[in-house]
């Protein structure tokens, strides 16, 4: 059923009430959409998303805001784009005078925990002081946990920032902690917010390779691919049974998760989110996994179920990640700030949202200052001339990078930037862009158009 705003407020006039929901974000690091069965993956990864999709609220298009990591996650813990809080690349903690959506539901009486990766302290491999956690109050978490543990080496630290060793393959291991936690919440007399965040399926970092459980990667290697992924450029062909691998696990642990909710009794009073912070191109836009606008790095797959989404079905509108914390509020009945950038999916689920926004708006930063505009047809992006991504947020003048026309060409082959018939959309296009930048940053900048090419001269998507 849909949570009704009668409900919704008594959980708000009841802050202690057994009513109020637990909600887990049980989040994922570089998942691409279409690893799941939902979204046309053949290979029987994902039986539990599939079915927790199914039976709950499936936000089919779900964008990342930022397809890099620390940017997407400060989005998610503050609900705010990463140009506002300064996070706009990796390496910058969150500023001290923004309010957490941890801090919202500790005063709303929730016990909050963090569970994994954090990536939002500049910490790396060192504990991540109490002020830079954002106001969780459990904690088995590291900054970057890429860079101190692998796959059968998972540690990670406690609230006393001491190092905890945490036993099997490091998906198991973090899901794990997770249920202990969960278990332990039945001795409390409040709900809890669990955010657990995984590392998978993202690379291996000082070795480069998708690291699956043992005799996982072989079942995948050589077998379905996505057509963005038939290109000689890229790792795909040598890396995907790992990630594939790594994919598996995941929904493995997604689903004893939920068998532990199912058998202490808590599942029915339970939300889950299931979403990820950026999707993997395999180095075939660039030499590295994400950091572009192509649906490959920026679509992400997301499903809610529990009380207020079970029955929801597919929503067919365009979501972004920034629409995510205003909804995990809604969700706990916990007034939405008026200052957050996104609003709250409930609205399309109550029927309320007649001015939802028909595209997303999305920041690139690090391998460019770009800026990008996806609509449920059309893929526009730009790119800075003037600055770099990794030292500035963002730049006074850009420049026409990529058109898609995502009806005709959906895995992004032919960019149209620039081609004359092509002209008046790219013009519509960028008045939008334009407009979401100015909402958003505050500014209008320049944006001049790709250079000027005739029918029938296409230029490679891939280039």
């Amino acid at each position: 059923m849909v949570l009704s705003r009668a409900n919704a407020m008594h959980y708000k006039e009841s802050p202690l009430s057994e009513k109020r929901p637990n909600i887990i974000v049980f989040f994922t690091d570089q998942q691409r959409h279409d690893t799941t069965g939902v979204h046309g993956n053949p290979l029987g990864l994902t039986p539990n998303f599939d079915r927790l999709a199914a039976q709950g609220t499936h936000l089919f298009n779900t964008f990342t805001c930022q397809p890099v990591c620390g940017p997407a996650r400060s989005c998610m813990q503050t609900g705010l784009y990463a140009t506002r809080t300064g996070c706009f690349r990796n390496g910058i903690p969150l500023p001290s005078w923004s309010t957490p959506i941890a801090e919202r539901f500790n005063d709303a009486g929730y016990n909050t925990a963090y569970i994994g990766k954090w990536h939002l302290a500049a910490t790396k491999g060192e504990p991540v002081p109490e002020h830079l956690r954002g106001g969780y109050k459990y904690w088995l978490a590291a900054d970057a946990i890429e860079l101190i543990t692998d796959a059968y080496y998972t540690v990670v630290y406690d609230n006393d920032n001491k190092l905890k060793r945490l036993p099997g393959y490091r998906v198991d291991a973090l899901t794990d902690a997770a249920i202990r936690y969960i278990d332990e919440q039945q001795n409390s007399d409040s709900p809890f917010f669990l955010y657990l965040s995984l590392l998978e399926p993202h690379q291996q970092n000082h070795r480069d390779q998708f690291v699956a459980p043992d005799g996982y990667e072989e079942q995948y290697t050589g077998r379905w691919l996505p057509p963005d992924l038939h290109v000689p450029e890229g790792s795909a062909a040598r890396q995907i049974g790992g990630y594939y691998g790594m994919v598996k696990r995941i929904d493995e642990a997604l689903g004893r998760l939920v068998d532990t909710l199912k058998s202490l009794g808590t599942l029915e009073n339970t939300i889950i989110l299931f979403t990820s912070d950026h999707g993997c191109h395999f180095k075939t836009r660039a030499k590295e996994y994400k950091r572009s606008c192509h649906e490959s790095s920026i679509r992400v797959p997301t499903m809610m179920c529990g009380p207020g989404f079970n029955g929801g079905g597919r929503v067919e509108e365009l979501v972004s990640l920034i629409d995510l914390p205003p909804t995990l509020l809604d969700a706990a009945g916990i007034d939405v700030p008026e200052d957050m950038d996104g609003r709250p999916v409930q609205q399309l689920l109550r029927r309320e949202a007649h001015d939802w926004p028909d595209d997303v708006f999305i920041q690139i930063s690090e391998a460019q200052v770009g800026r990008a505009i996806r609509t449920k047809r059309w893929k526009y992006s730009v790119s800075s001339t003037d600055k770099s991504g990794h030292d500035g947020s963002k730049s006074d003048s850009y420049e026409e990078e990529f058109l898609y026309d995502l009806e005709s060409d959906p895995y992004e082959q032919f960019n149209l930037a620039g081609l004359d018939p092509f002209s008046g959309v790219a013009k519509e296009l960028r008045e939008r862009l334009l407009a979401r930048i100015k909402t958003v940053e505050g500014y209008e900048p320049e944006i001049v158009p790709a250079p000027s090419r005739p029918a029938g001269q296409r230029k490679p998507g891939i280039d």
